[in-house]
């Protein structure tokens, strides 16, 4: 570098160990691993695991990293490591920001991020919730077919990274860079910054005020719930087993006993339903029913609200597999997404008695509410809120890109779920649409006191926004052929069998 001329407020950061807390990448190979391919690469690659870490010792860092990237990568297709990266590794790498190195790189006017990893791995998160200008990363070798050979194109990790920044700054010098201290003898890029901060960064480092903001991940995907770090990893894939045994048995148990005694048999098989508050009597006969407007958070929210009153709700959805109905001991109904027929929908089942529905229109898992549709506020004036949440230990049951009719069985195979309701009292006559009031006010106003129940932020995403982040879709669930059925079926149980 002959110029010593400096870039304005120019970063470099390594994403490893800097913007990351966690030193070592393998934890998210092994989401990787999981979530793209199945259970029998995240076990071939948990049993690696010694193997690479005794690398690393050794000083093979190079060797180490192409042989986990190998393993968590060969055959898979570009676009399903795409979609891993897109829809489940930014919420774990969010979990691991460290906030002192994240003031530092956003207070600067370019930011760079350098990273061992698959660039593509990196590239969707770094970009739109780090901000960064550019990714630096290695880059996986694709077959013609649109296949990972699981190779990479670099053969000297560090090598490549340092003539890769040298290239984007070859005018002009970045002024600052973030990353570990050299521990070999190898040049890295830190050398080519005007100033050098080891990580980890000083929480009283000298930062300028930041010219971007961190964004939040709101929307993510995947099963796992817990970054599986080796000791993690092995105890998710010792529970697997007995949480399948354990799911069907507490599906089966469910079947055969009444609605009203769940919530008491439950403590047997360690699930907990905490309800406060107190519901609404039910409705009396040739009376219109309660609407029970609820928080979204899985496919069981309608099931859990007719364990906790006793009594079977019926419940309208917007989308749900066909599946979903067979199994499900509450009736359900399809909404079209037509206004003028949702409503005729609604109207008759609330001159049946009570119902319950979901004006997100889909699940969200983060501490985020999506924008309420205001169909519901136009039909009735008889509204309940109820705030609803989950908590699970392993996995999640939700899913924007595997089979939905599965949620149950993933969240019934988690040592302790937990089920919080919360029943709001029902909304005067002076919050509702009687009152003169608009209905997009009513369902905002509705929003607002549900968020405020759980702690929640208000948002205007919608479902389509979901599907679009992490699916590539707008969420449709449409009815199909038998064998497109199965053929969904066998993508979502692959986790388990391939």
């Amino acid at each position: 570098m002959e110029s010593s001329t400096t870039t304005s407020y120019s970063v470099v950061s390594e994403l490893e160990g800097t913007l990351l807390k966690t030193p070592k990448p393998f934890a998210y190979f092994m989401l990787m691993a999981f979530e793209a391919s199945g259970l029998i690469r995240y076990t071939l690659l948990l049993f690696l695991w010694p193997i690479i870490a005794l690398l690393d010792v050794l000083g093979y860092r190079n060797c180490s990293l192409k042989l986990v990237i190998f393993v968590a990568t060969a055959s898979l297709r570009e676009s399903e490591i795409e979609s891993v990266a897109r829809a489940v590794l930014p919420k774990f790498y969010m979990d691991d920001i460290s906030m002192d190195a994240w003031s530092a790189f956003g207070s600067c006017e370019k930011r760079v991020v350098v990273t061992r990893m698959p660039r593509v791995m990196v590239e969707r998160f770094a970009k739109d919730h780090l901000r960064a200008d550019e990714v630096i990363g290695t880059e996986i070798i694709i077959n013609r077919f649109g296949y990972a050979t699981g190779f990479i194109q670099e053969s000297d990790v560090d090598r490549s990274i340092f003539n890769s920044v040298a290239n984007l700054f070859e005018d002009r010098r970045p002024q600052l860079g973030l990353g570990r201290p050299i521990i070999s003898g190898s040049q890295t890029f830190l050398s080519l910054c005007e100033e050098q901060v080891h990580a980890p960064v000083p929480s009283n480092y000298n930062v300028q005020r930041l010219h971007v903001q961190l964004l939040p991940v709101i929307f993510h995907d995947g099963r796992l719930v817990k970054l599986p770090t080796p000791a993690t990893a092995l105890l998710i894939l010792l529970w697997i087993p007995f949480g399948i045994i354990l799911a069907v048995v507490r599906l089966f148990i469910g079947s055969m006993l009444p609605l009203w005694a769940i919530p008491y048999v439950s403590r047997i098989f360690n699930i907990r339903f905490i309800v406060k508050g107190k519901p609404p009597a039910p409705a009396s006969a040739g009376n219109q029913g309660v609407l029970f407007v609820c928080t979204h958070r899985t496919v069981m929210d309608p099931v859990i609200l007719s364990y906790v009153l006793g009594r079977s709700i019926p419940a309208v959805t917007y989308s749900v597999s066909r599946l979903s109905e067979i199994l499900s001991p509450i009736p359900t109904f399809r909404l079209t997404r037509a206004r003028d027929v949702d409503a005729e929908i609604i109207k008759k089942e609330l001159s049946n008695g009570d119902l319950v529905v979901y004006p997100e229109g889909t699940t969200c898992r983060e501490p985020f509410l999506l924008r309420f549709s205001a169909l519901f506020a136009e039909l009735t004036d008889k509204i309940v809120p109820v705030a609803m949440n989950y908590r699970v230990g392993f996995f999640h049951a939700t899913t924007a890109r595997g089979w939905k009719a599965f949620d149950p069985i993933f969240f019934f195979m988690n040592p302790r779920p937990v089920y919080e309701v919360t029943f709001l009292n029902q909304l005067e006559v002076e919050a509702t649409c009687s009152s003169g009031k608009s209905p997009y006010d009513v369902a905002n106003y509705v929003q607002r006191i549900l968020a405020a129940t759980l702690g929640f932020e208000c948002t205007n995403f919608t479902r389509k926004d979901k599907y679009r982040v992490l699916a590539g879709n707008d969420g449709t669930v449409s009815y199909s052929s038998f064998l497109d059925q199965f053929k969904k079926v066998v993508a979502t149980i692959k986790p388990f069998f391939k």
